[in-house]
Formats: structure tokens, C-alpha cells, sequence
């Protein structure tokens, strides 16, 4: 789908279904707003379900200051206003209220997304605006203050309330306020483990800059195993973004076709209204004629050139297991049967091998240890199939929120040796 031909009234509708659907907000809280060309503004109404918002429900504000619509705009449309008076640049606000970025609201702090490459790139400094009356001239004051700040941020944390993120078109504020949600809820649950410490200028720099653009081959008729690929990728990544495994805006997944070729998703496009014909083909290292492959594709080629059984690659960032790549505390599989068997022991693997040509990162990797920590930037996960790598990144999603749960308890009880010992013996092939 190409969210840009999409009408601001139906781009609205799909946001916050989206937003509505993660729990990102609730029933009443929440709003959303595009400038188009003409400088109206297509904003939610005042009172109604966000569960069951529908395109006519929503209002367009004028520049003369009328209003059309069946409903009253959102109490919150000055700040909108205001905003897109300070920032010509901007085009698309949403304002919620989700559990991650309330914590940090309602302690008068913000995240620090310099914790993930990706977070940094996408996000940059949140800023934070000091409480005052939601609707009120004031807050808009306030908000607008934030965003006209020399250093042009595009979050907003707004104190004991929420947060406000801005951008060019809404499909890229939805990938920042996500990401951001994401960083606040990694953060959260990091702290749990212990100390977490940013990434160095010379680390984020190094992310951002360490890009290997692959040569270009002609295009080709799709084989019936390259069909089958792709429609694998698609449905597991649609799920993977349903349950949170993955944000829409990062992380990468790749399938084998034969032995030098795979599919793989693009950069950055939006993984949840990903297409089949979205996905690149990567062959013997050259991508087709235009297209623009995830910035991981080396890394999936080196696993896959070293690994001839493994079919699949899995790079993401749930919020628990990554909370893992954060800290300093191991990741304990030896919790159930279960973890252990997918999981195996799971390495960490220094952050600047993420970014080199794979060929290290392959090496710890793969049938024995299927599943890696990337230190500061999530999880790397390796199948045998599509859907071996999606069972086994559940596993350890699932398996991180226990362990992190469990803390209020007190110490776990890990399986003993002997156990690990019989689970390998009866489960080989796991």
C-alpha cells in the first residue's frame, strides 16, 4: 500500500487503528492531525471512539478557522496549530499517551534514544515541555516552544500527559512515535536489570555511516520458490509487527531461496502494509536494478554463506529481549524446557560487529546458537525455516519478559546441569 495516496482522512483513520490497536492509547485519549498542500488541517474529532474512528468522522480545520466536519475537532487542535505555525517543516502530528513515554512524563524525564542506533536516527533528542491545562493556549505555548528550539526536535514529551511527535508525513511519524514507545518500554524494563549507558557520538556515528551498497543485477521472472518466499516474510512480518517482535520502522527479515540467493525486506519501508513486491532479492551479493535492501543484508548473506542449514534471519528489537542487549545482566535460558531447547545460551555480540561485513557476527551464530544479543540494537535470531525463526523469536521474547517479571520475586531457579544434559539427548533436533 502507498500510504501517500491515501486521503488525510483515511491516513488518520489508519494511524489510529494502529495506535489504538497496541495500546498506544485509549478509547478517549489521543489525537492526530495532517496540514495538506493547501494548508488545511484534517485532525481527529472531540469524543468519539478511537476504537471505531471512521473516515467521516474526521474534521478539517481551514486556514480562515473554520471548521467542517460532524463533529468538534479535538479539544488539543490548538497545540496543532501552533506547532505547524513554528514548523513549517512539519506536516503531521500525533499526540498520545502510551504506557512507555506517560512513565517517563509523569517523572519529568525523556528517553534516552542514543541507547539504539536505530532510535537515534529516527527520533533524535526528545525535548520536554512543563505541565499546562490540556486544550489550553498555554500548552500550545509551551509545545510550540519545544519544536521552535534551534535544535528542531520532533518529540515532544509533554509533563504529567504524554507526548507529541511531528514529521513530514504521517507514515514517518508513526515509525518515530513507535520507535520512541519502543525505546521508552526498552528503557523501562532495561533499568529492571541494572545500569544502561548510551551509545558514544563515535559509536552512533560509526551506525550511521557504515553502509556497504551492493552492485545491481538485472531483473527477473520470480521462480515459484522465490514466490513462496516472499509470501512467508510477508505474513510472519505482518505478525511479528501485530505482536510487537518488530516496529515498523526497523529490523530486518530475510529468507533463503537457493543456496546464494534470498529475499529480504527493504530499508526502512514500513513493515506493516509491507507487499510482496516490496521485498528485494538478493542474488550472489547484487540487489535488482533501484531497489534498496535493508541495510542488514550482509550480515543475513554471511550467516546464510556459513550456515548452509539455516533458511531464515531475524533481526529485531522486542521490548524485552532487547532490554537484555542494553545491560550487562545475561539473558538466562535454563528457565523451562522450552527456552533452553530454541534459545540454546545466548551470546552478546559487540556493537560494531553488527556493521562490518557479517563474517564475524556468522561465526557465533547459527545451528549451535541460534539466537544472539546485538549488543545496544536487539536481537539476531537464525531458522531453519520462516517460520523456525519466528518460533524461536517468540520464545525469546517471551522468555525476557519472564525473567524481567520474575525480579520482583527474587533470584530464579535455573535448571540444573543433569537436566540440560537430558533435554539435549531427548530433543537433538531441536
Amino acid at each position: 500500500m502507498n500510504f501517500d495516496l491515501l486521503h488525510p482522512k483515511d491516513q488518520i483513520v489508519e494511524i489510529m487503528a494502529r495506535i489504538y490497536a497496541q495500546d498506544m492509547t485509549t478509547t478517549s485519549g489521543g489525537n492526530i492531525s495532517v496540514r495538506d498542500e493547501t494548508g488545511d488541517v484534517w485532525i481527529t474529532p472531540a469524543r468519539v471512539d478511537k476504537g471505531s474512528l471512521g473516515r467521516d468522522d474526521i474534521v478539517r480545520l481551514a486556514p480562515d478557522g473554520s471548521c467542517v466536519g460532524s463533529h468538534p475537532p479535538s479539544s488539543e487542535y490548538p497545540f496543532h496549530l501552533q506547532v505547524y505555525a513554528a514548523r513549517p517543516d512539519i506536516q503531521a502530528i500525533i499526540h498520545a499517551h502510551p504506557g512507555g513515554l506517560v512513565s517517563f512524563s509523569i517523572c519529568g524525564q525523556v528517553p534516552d534514544t542514543r541507547v539504539l542506533p536505530e532510535a537515534d536516527s529516527m527520533c533524535g533528542r526528545a525535548a520536554f515541555a512543563p505541565y499546562a491545562l490540556p486544550g489550553s493556549h498555554m500548552l500550545g505555548e509551551k509545545v510550540a516552544a519545544q519544536f521552535r528550539d534551534p535544535s528542531r526536535p520532533f518529540c515532544v514529551v509533554l509533563e504529567n500527559h504524554g507526548v507529541v511527535v511531528g514529521g513530514a508525513d504521517l507514515a514517518s511519524v508513526f515509525q518515530r512515535f513507535e520507535a520512541l514507545e519502543f525505546t521508552a518500554q526498552t528503557l523501562l524494563n532495561a533499568h529492571r536489570l541494572g545500569p544502561v549507558s548510551p551509545l558514544r557520538p563515535d559509536q552512533l556515528a560509526f551506525a550511521r555511516s557504515a553502509r556497504h551498497p551492493l552492485p545491481e543485477h538485472a531483473p527477473r521472472l520470480p521462480t515459484s520458490l522465490g514466490k513462496e518466499a516472499r509470501k512467508d516474510v510477508c505474513d510472519f512480518v505482518h505478525r511479528a509487527c501485530r505482536h510487537r517482535l518488530m516496529a515498523s520502522g526497523c529490523g530486518s527479515f530475510s529468507a533463503r531461496i537457493q543456496a546464494d540467493v534470498f529475499v529480504i525486506t527493504p530499508n526502512r519501508l514500513d513493515r506493516r502494509a509491507l507487499n510482496l513486491e516490496d521485498l528485494v532479492i538478493i542474488r550472489e551479493g547484487r540487489r535488482p536494478e533501484g531497489s534498496q535492501p535493508s541495510r542488514a543484508v550482509d550480515l543475513h548473506r554471511a550467516i546464510y554463506e556459513a550456515h548452509p542449514e539455516v533458511c531464515a534471519v531475524v533481526h529485531a528489537l522486542p521490548v524485552h529481549a532487547t532490554a537484555f542487549s542494553l545491560s550487562k545482566t545475561r539473558l538466562e535460558t535454563r528457565t523451562i524446557p522450552e527456552s533452553y531447547l530454541f534459545l540454546k545460551d545466548v551470546p552478546k555480540i559487540p556493537f560494531a560487529l553488527a556493521y562490518g561485513d557479517g563474517r564475524a557476527v556468522a561465526e557465533m551464530v547459527g545451528p549451535a546458537h541460534p539466537v544472539a544479543l546485538l549488543e545496544n540494537n536487539g536481537v539476531l535470531v537464525a531458522g531453519r525455516s520462516v517460520l523456525d525463526a519466528f518460533d524461536r523469536l517468540e520464545v525469546l521474547e517471551s522468555t525476557a519478559s519472564a525473567l524481567i517479571r520474575s525480579r520482583a520475586l527474587g533470584a530464579i531457579a535455573p535448571l540444573p546441569e543433569a537436566v540440560i544434559q537430558e533435554l539435549l539427548e531427548a530433543f537433538p533436533s531441536v
